[in-house]
């Protein structure tokens, strides 16, 4: 399976991008190990630039690497998944509240027309489709906030949670109910209802870290993470 030649990207960019996709969608589940040889043979790739995507992941958080072991998908404990998803809550109200206060009409406007397309995207029911288009509205809402600092610490964190956040994503009902909780936080912003908007974000992000752990408790003991010592 050779890699898509996007000129943007370096062959290690389009790799990083390529395996992060397959943790997000559950095809390499937290604890899969991942053989450089294989991946490379699998991506009709050298081991370089395997290595080379494989050090990004790491950095974000998305695999773990220790010796002896090689790389593996992360496996955070309920502890550490509980805490991400805490912070996660703070950052995204916290940025919610100034894209409510600072956002420029078009930005708004930009803001409006991605939640129209959520609303499409409910009834066509797919939710890779769905999910691209959520992180798109969020990234507008970071950028909103004309804060590059808070921008880059939420987007930093929403990554490390990403597998976690898009797996109840295919539970039925799942779709609705979040393009529900956007519309909440996006009228808000656009009215500039500063607490508005962020207890509507905050209520969301929580309400996603509520349906992983009810998406958890359905898993096998052996894909669940490890509980808090």
């Amino acid at each position: 399976m050779s890699l898509p030649d996007d000129p943007r990207r370096t062959l290690a960019e389009d790799l990083r991008l390529r395996i992060a996709d397959e943790i997000v969608q559950g095809t390499l589940v937290p604890g899969a190990a991942l053989d450089e040889t294989e991946l490379a043979h699998r991506f009709e790739v050298s081991r370089t630039p395997v290595r080379e995507a494989i050090r990004q992941l790491a950095a974000s958080g998305l695999i773990d690497t220790k010796p002896h072991r090689g790389a593996v998908v992360a496996r955070p404990t309920e502890a550490e998944i509980a805490g991400m998803f805490e912070a996660m809550a703070d950052l995204e109200a916290l940025c919610a509240a100034r894209a409510a206060e600072r956002m420029t009409g078009s930005e708004r406007r930009a803001l409006e027309a991605v939640q129209e397309e959520l609303r499409a995207l409910v009834h066509l029911g797919d939710p890779h489709q769905f999910l691209e288009a959520d992180e798109r509205l969020h990234d507008a809402i970071h950028a909103g906030a004309h804060n590059d600092y808070l921008a880059d610490l939420t987007r930093a964190t929403r990554a490390r949670l990403q597998p976690f956040r898009h797996a109840p994503a295919r539970e039925v009902g799942r779709l609705a109910a979040s393009h529900g909780e956007h519309e909440r936080v996006v009228v808000a912003i656009v009215r500039g209802d500063r607490d508005g908007a962020a207890a509507a974000m905050r209520d969301h992000v929580l309400i996603v870290r509520d349906d992983y752990g009810v998406y958890v408790a359905a898993l096998p003991a052996a894909e669940r993470p490890a509980p808090a010592p």
